[in-house]
């Protein structure tokens, strides 16, 4: 199992680094609008995390015999997207690394982007006060590698979750891919 986590965890991880990279070099180019960087983001990641089901799958014809069972699908599923989290917190801490002030474009971009929606909605000015504490409140976080992993780990996991719960769930069937004789 080692061999088929660590292969295909690296190469989601990879996928959704080099992503990582593109994404914010978009972002940073004013390439992307802000409205569609969450979609995006979080489409990179579905790209990456489809190395799971290859992964799941990888395990069940090599080593299962062409069976997997849900929980054993599960566990292969969690450690190929947990190994690809890490890559995607070293993707996006290298990014802030090479990038010097990168970090605080984005901030004020997003900053920008948060209160222009709420001013543009007219909304109360406690609201908008407390908007700008949170993302106070996320710069702060964001400095300190510790806490930006568990934010990079909470964004990426739920994702890596879904994908493995769907691709254990369909891959314990023999009848869905059946390896090659």
């Amino acid at each position: 199992m080692k061999k088929v986590v660590l292969t295909f965890g690296l190469l989601a991880g990879g996928v959704v680094a080099v992503l990582v990279w593109v994404v914010a070099w978009l972002c940073e180019s004013d390439l992307i609008a802000f409205e569609r960087m969450e979609f995006v983001g979080y489409a990179s990641m579905l790209i990456a995390l489809s190395m799971v089901f290859f992964g799941i799958k990888s395990y069940r014809d090599n080593y299962g015999n062409g069976k997997i069972t849900f929980w054993k699908g599960m566990q292969v599923g969690l450690l190929i997207s947990l190994i690809a989290g890490v890559l995607y917190f070293a993707g996006a801490l290298s990014y802030n690394i090479v990038n010097p002030g990168f970090q605080a474009k984005f901030i004020q971009k997003y900053t920008e982007f948060s209160i222009g929606k709420l001013q543009s909605r007219n909304a109360p000015q406690a609201e908008i006060d407390s908007a700008k504490a949170e993302i106070d409140l996320m710069q702060k976080l964001f400095e300190n590698p510790f806490l930006f992993f568990a934010i990079a780990m909470v964004e990426i996991l739920p994702v890596g979750i879904i994908v493995s719960l769907i691709s254990a769930g369909l891959l314990r069937k023999k009848d869905v891919l059946p390896a090659a004789v």
